[in-house]
């Protein structure tokens, strides 16, 4: 084992397996139920205000999202949405807690390449329920030597949980879709951000990629073993 590098982060929803794409058939349903009321962009505008505003109350997750909308549904009608349109935007969230699991390529194979090597984590956040229940269905959770659902992804959470699982930080490397949640506090943690893009993303997630040597960005899961390779034999420069 490198003493360079110990310890791999996993982000889950969206890097590990499909996530978003459910919440944009959501808001698709959203928007045609409120078809009469407003239109598209504005609604997913006040949506989205919605959402950030909420987060330091509900937290990320499906719960949250479903909590949002009906809070917009109402605002945009001046609160008269009637009751059976709630009852379906209920219906959507719980659809979407029970959605199928569908791992995107190479997450499985790249997992099983590096755990040989290195202790492997997967480092989530949302609904604490749902996040098991697609750990389960995924058919990866055997393979990481530690599970850690979290609140918020910030310095303090990469810090605590690369020394209660690696060898701190300075020796982990986090990978995930989310430059603002998965990249930017885990190299201010110290250690290494890998952004691996999915082609779709919530704007709350969105950053500025860091200049740092400890930043990386691969178009896919498959790349990151020869990337860790790279960084290990230091034909990376990665100091910082």
């Amino acid at each position: 084992m490198s003493h360079i590098l110990t310890t791999i982060g996993f982000d889950a929803d969206d890097t590990l397996w499909h996530n978003e794409r459910y919440f944009r058939l959501t808001q698709d349903h959203f928007a045609e139920l409120l078809a009469d009321h407003t239109e598209s962009d504005t609604l997913m505008g006040r949506l989205l205000a919605a959402e950030r505003r909420n987060l330091p109350h509900y937290g990320f997750g499906i719960k949250g999202f479903t909590l949002s909308m009906i809070e917009t549904a109402i605002e945009v009608t001046d609160g008269r949405v009637p009751a059976s349109v709630i009852s379906q935007i209920l219906d959507a969230g719980r659809d979407m807690l029970s959605h199928s699991v569908d791992l995107l390529p190479h997450a499985a194979q790249t997992i099983q390449t590096l755990r040989s090597d290195y202790k492997v984590l997967v480092i989530t956040k949302g609904d604490l329920l749902d996040q098991e229940r697609k750990l389960a269905q995924s058919g990866l959770r055997d393979l990481f030597h530690g599970i850690e659902i979290v609140s918020a992804k910030t310095p303090e959470a990469y810090t605590r949980i690369f020394a209660q699982h690696g060898t701190g930080a300075d020796q982990g490397l986090m990978v995930g879709n989310s430059m603002a949640s998965d990249v930017i506090p885990m190299i201010d943690a110290g250690g290494w951000g890998v952004f691996a893009p999915h082609g779709l993303s919530w704007a709350i997630e969105h950053a500025t990629a860091p200049e740092h040597p400890k930043f990386h960005e691969i178009t896919n899961l498959g790349n990151l073993p020869d990337l860790i390779k790279s960084i290990i034999t230091g034909d990376i420069h990665a100091t910082g």
